[in-house]
């Protein structure tokens, strides 16, 4: 029996073939549960209602999801004191129907505002005084109607220019910079369980915005504000070079004790689409993934839509699209296979 004894021994001494390893998963959510991430989609509230196959997509293929538009203040209170929640509810309910967690966005942004509350500032008919009780009760209404049921709030939005100053809008203007942190700590009364998050575009590379949006977190972090993660946008384009320090970036923002997410991940190009441009934004998509994998505190990868068929970018950037993991037919692209191919940290 000695020598089966000492070749058993052997046996489980060696390596486990290669095989042996987690095998390579049937879709996005797999992914996400082999990674421990949340792996999310910004929805189009029309397609989640109106177009079965774009659903079906949606609720088989993420773990997480965020409102591309029906959380923002000109769809949820478009009239002063009048809200419509219809949109909102009904993405909360399928998300949570589907085992889906939920980020909020956006509490305070200069974008996407009421015609009542920017005419009101420029009129002069809506004062400082009361427009700070107006983002008070806004930020209070909201967050309180969707207490315990949303995981995460992209609390302020793009609040950092390019050249590293805080961004001139009604709030700045009106308020002083103080409005940042009475958001947060708003936020927090309302719901105290849910996580609070600064976004913002170009973090991933510009260095002003960068170190603003650093310091910006450290004094609201000495003032004691709830301020629990930062949000990469990461809005790419393959006539860029990839943000290559991106990872460190990340590394940065997570010494503060943060939370990270890419938040509205898309890869855009100048059309038409050829093979080598959509291998090159595969590179980019999957680049982004292992960025986000490398860095211990980065919990959650969302794309900004999943499908070219419902993409903002046509419609902001002229001649450029295609920034998606699906094409118009929900036919997965080489970038959705990309990240399907990258392996668990």
């Amino acid at each position: 029996m000695k020598p089966l004894i000492i070749a058993l021994a052997l046996m489980l001494a060696l390596p486990a073939p290669a095989y042996a390893g987690p095998r390579q998963p049937r879709d996005l959510r797999e992914l996400a549960h082999q990674h421990g991430i949340r792996i999310g989609t910004a929805v189009d509230i029309a397609a989640l209602r109106d177009e079965a196959d774009y659903r079906k997509v949606l609720n088989h293929q993420f773990n997480h999801v965020t409102a591309e538009n029906a959380m923002k203040w000109e769809s949820v209170e478009p009239e002063r004191g009048a809200y419509t929640w219809a949109d909102a509810d009904a993405l909360v309910h399928n998300a949570h129907r589907n085992r889906q967690r939920v980020r909020g966005h956006t509490l305070v942004w200069h974008n996407q505002l009421p015609a009542w509350l920017t005419e009101g500032v420029a009129d002069g008919s809506i004062t400082p005084a009361e427009l700070k009780r107006i983002l008070r009760d806004h930020i209070t209404t909201q967050v309180r109607r969707y207490k315990g049921k949303i995981r995460a709030w992209d609390v302020v939005n793009e609040v950092v220019e390019e050249d590293g100053s805080l961004r001139q809008n009604i709030w700045l203007t009106n308020l002083g910079p103080g409005y940042i942190a009475d958001a947060f700590r708003w936020a927090h009364r309302a719901d105290p369980h849910a996580k609070l998050f600064i976004n913002d575009y170009n973090i991933e590379w510009n260095t002003p915005k960068i170190e603003t949006t650093l310091s910006l977190v450290k004094d609201l972090q000495a003032r004691g504000v709830p301020i629990h993660g930062v949000g990469f946008q990461g809005h790419l384009g393959i006539q860029y070079d990839y943000p290559g320090d991106w990872a460190n970036v990340m590394r940065r923002f997570a010494d503060l004790g943060l939370e990270i997410a890419v938040t509205e991940l898309d890869v855009r190009m100048v059309l038409p689409v050829t093979p080598e441009k959509l291998a090159t934004q595969a590179d980019y998509y999957r680049r982004a993934l292992t960025d986000c994998l490398s860095v211990e505190a980065c919990k959650e990868f969302t794309v900004w839509g999943f499908t070219d068929r419902h993409s903002w970018v046509p419609g902001w950037f002229d001649g450029e699209g295609a920034a998606c993991l699906l094409d118009e037919n929900l036919a997965p692209k080489p970038a959705y296979r990309a990240l399907l191919g990258v392996r668990a940290r």
